[in-house]
Order: structure tokens, then sequence, then C-alpha cells
């Protein structure tokens, strides 16, 4: 058993992202096992493997084996180099658009994601770490940051709510445009696959954390509602359960879905001549401070080319906006 103490260089990161780098050799795999069993405990206690350490944490590492051969047949091996479509970039930070179907990091039966393929595609890069995440499923605005002084300025606008991230979202049904804010408390588990899960709870419930959500209606269509989708707390999975708990699952929700709609819609039986095989959640604009001059940026990202084909072949029921290009 060892204890490590979390310095300058390593302040601010993920537990994971601290274990992988300093265990190398060790299948991620492993990592998140030992993470997820509490092996691995930090200033005395469990931590998940999202925790941010802090300067002068203690982080107690269990007994692991590497090998010379071990990390040459390590994940890291088979990560394919890969550049993203770049939004903005300087010397302080990358924003990509990161498309559907494509993790953030690897971790939890995912092998590599958008970090560690731009980690290889840049190996002259000295520093690069993601801000925030975004589930695997949903496309849109990500951040990475190039210097540790620029991560913990972004992370602590993120943390402080002073950022403004907002969605399209296309939901099953007509959603009500009287219904504009969502203020119900969350709370996060494992099924007993292992699988991470959310769901709604009262806001008395002591396992709830509350969850704030802002609504607009775009479009609704006959049996749609396209939805720009704001939230003022960053929460897992909070936009997909929060939808879902007002009765209007996001299209294309593999976990929070209407299963039965989704199977139609990709297979082309929903609509003619079109399969959409996507979740339609899309990180569309991002507005932040710069970390080092403060000057106000807003990005923006289009609706990805088969969200705008599907929006194209519904009906419109009546005109409240106009679709997100």
């Amino acid at each position: 058993m060892s204890r490590v103490q979390v310095d300058e260089g390593s302040e601010g990161q993920r537990l994971d992202n601290f274990l992988i780098k300093l265990l190398k050799g060790v299948p991620k795999t492993h990592v998140y096992r030992v993470i997820r069993s509490g092996e691995v405990r930090v200033n005395r206690g469990r931590a998940a493997a999202d925790t941010r350490l802090m300067l002068g944490d203690e982080v107690r590492v269990p007994p692991v084996r590497t090998s010379e051969h071990a990390a040459d047949s390590s994940d890291e091996a088979t990560v394919p180099a890969r550049e993203f479509p770049i939004v903005f970039e300087d010397e302080h930070l990358i924003a990509v658009d990161k498309p559907a179907g494509v993790a953030v990091h690897g971790g939890s039966g995912v092998s590599f994601g958008v970090i560690e393929q731009l980690r290889r595609a840049r190996p002259e890069a000295k520093f690069l770490e993601l801000v925030h995440r975004l589930d695997k499923e949903t496309s849109g605005l990500l951040l990475i940051a190039k210097k540790r002084s620029a991560l913990l300025a972004l992370q602590e606008q993120f943390r402080q709510r002073e950022t403004g991230k907002t969605y399209a979202a296309l939901v099953l049904g007509i959603w009500p445009a009287s219904k504009k804010v969502i203020d119900v408390a969350l709370h996060k588990f494992l099924s007993p696959g292992g699988e991470r899960r959310v769901r709604a709870v009262d806001a008395d419930d002591a396992d709830g954390r509350r969850s704030i959500t802002l609504v607009k209606v775009v479009q609704a269509y006959a049996s749609h509602t396209l939805l720009d989708v704001t939230i003022k707390t960053g929460r897992t999975h909070q936009i997909r359960v929060h939808l879902l708990h007002e009765g209007h699952p996001i299209v294309g929700d593999d976990k929070y879905g209407d299963f039965d709609a989704n199977r139609a819609l990709s297979r082309g039986a929903a609509v003619p001549r079109l399969r959409f095989g996507r979740m339609f959640l899309h990180a569309r604009r991002l507005k932040f401070r710069h970390p080092a001059s403060g000057e106000v940026i807003e990005l923006q990202s289009p609706l990805p080319p088969e969200c705008v084909a599907l929006l194209q072949a519904l009906t419109p029921r009546l005109m409240s906006g106009t679709p997100t290009p």
C-alpha cells in the first residue's frame, strides 16, 4: 500500500486520470475496478472516479502488478490518433465539436475517448485535460485545457455556474410551452449490473441533489418537440432524466428513452426513407470567460446533418420559433 500526496501538477485532476498516469502499464479496467471496490482512498475516505483532487490530498493506492510487457500491451498502445473539428483554439484551450457515439475519455468498458485520441494526435502537447464532459451519446461543444492554469480557472467557472450551456433536444410528445423550469432532485446509483444510472427523487430525499433545468420550446411537430435546454446545475444525465420525468423522453435515448419508438426510428419504420440511430441531444452553445484574458466567449455548434434531416422529415405542428440550423 502506498500513499501519494497531490502536488501542483496534479491539482484539479480526476481521480481516475491521476491513477492511470501514476500506474502506467496497469489496464484501465483494473484502475476503475479498484476505485469502485473502495481500495483507493482519498484523505482516508472512499472516492469516485470523477472526484477532483485538491492540492495536498492524500491518495492511498493499493499494490498492483506492473511489468514492461503490461506497459507494452496497455490500452494506450491501441489508441488511434484522431483530431476532432475545432471550433476555437489558442494557447490556453481547445473547443472541439464532439460527434455522437464517441466517449470523452476511456473507462467503464470504453478503451479510449476524445482526450486519449487527441493526446495521441498531438504527442508534442505537454498538457491536455478535459474541462468538463459530455455523455458518449451526446454531440457538440467540448472544452479541453492546454494549461493547468486554464483547467483550474475553467473548472471553477463550471462549479460556480458562471458558464452558459444550451443543448438542442428533440423529445417525444408535445411539450407544454408554459413548462419552462424543472427543479427536481436527482440521485445517482449503480444498477445491479454495475451500470451508472440516475433517477428523479423527492426534494426531501437525503440521497437527492437539487438539479435545475430551463426549457424553451423552439418548434413543435405532430408528435415531437424541439427544445432549447439550459442547465443551471451539472448533474450526471440531468437533461435526460429531467425530460423523462416530465413525460417527454429524448428521441433515441437508449437508457431513459422510449425503446419501442427508438427501435422504429432506427429501422426507418417511424419516418419514411429515414433511419435515425442516435440520441437527439446536442450541446449547441457554450458561453464562458477566457481563463487568461477574462473575455466573454460564446461558441456555437450547428446541428449535425442527421439531426437536421430528421427535423426536415417531421411535420411542423405550430411555429413557436425556428429550428436551430
